[in-house]
């Protein structure tokens, strides 16, 4: 089976078994936290002023931030969808090499920043808090279980985040491509269609998956094939 067929199957999969779980709606907008920190990072490093960070209950965001006009918009513009999905698969690449606790760190460090100095809304303050809470109890809690697998349920709805979210703009692009975002706010720079923009999106986000999924594969292999070993005391 190709690797693109295995990582399409696994998307899927992951987006069936996620939705069934309680609660996992909450978690959905860590992507859309890390989204818009890609732009607030970008509009600082352009020498822009970031105003604030919205997010909300619908998995929505938005950054309001003054940049040039000009080149500048281009990368500010690539750079939420991009970030995500580098991010995510950021989230599986310490997961394979056994380092749950920087990913862990990088999450909550992320969302304080984002509660400190951007997001200013009711709910977005209210998430942020919550999910640093959670965050942390799972990252220091004493149950293996809970500590990887909260890891991973997490880790996989930002995959699938990453790769919904070019996908929904795509569709957008072709059907109201003046609302279509990121995508509608490079074509307004570049005049390039939105929905070049939007493939590329989706380019870089399967690209991502890709190298996340065979990152997870890789390690449930080498722990499947690790030697037990025994220890007995007399």
């Amino acid at each position: 089976m190709s690797r693109w067929v295995t990582t399409i199957l696994f998307l899927v999969g992951s987006a069936i078994l996620t939705h069934w779980i309680p609660f996992s709606s909450f978690f959905r907008n860590v992507d859309t936290m890390v989204h818009e920190l890609g732009h607030a990072v970008v509009t600082l490093l352009l020498s822009g002023k970031v105003l604030y960070i919205q997010l909300y209950a619908n998995h929505s965001g938005v950054t309001y931030s003054y940049i040039e006009r000009g080149w500048k918009t281009i990368p500010l513009g690539l750079s939420g969808y991009m970030t995500a999905s580098l991010f995510a698969l950021f989230l599986f690449r310490m997961y394979a090499q056994s380092k749950l606790i920087v990913g862990y760190a990088a999450m909550t460090l992320l969302a304080l920043v984002s509660l400190i100095f951007f997001v200013n809304n009711g709910f977005g303050v209210m998430w942020l808090i919550g999910f640093i809470v959670v965050n942390g109890i799972a990252m220091f809690v004493k149950i293996p279980f809970i500590h990887k697998y909260y890891y991973l349920l997490v880790a996989f709805i930002c995959l699938e985040e990453s790769v919904m979210g070019p996908i929904t703009l795509g569709v957008m692009s072709i059907t109201n491509p003046g609302q279509a975002g990121d995508a509608a706010g490079l074509a307004r720079s570049t005049w390039i269609p939105a929905i070049v923009w939007s493939l590329l999106f989706l380019v870089v986000a399967l690209w991502c998956a890709k190298h996340a999924i065979y990152a997870f594969i890789g390690k449930a292999r080498s722990s499947r094939s690790s030697p037990s070993r025994w220890e007995s005391q007399a």
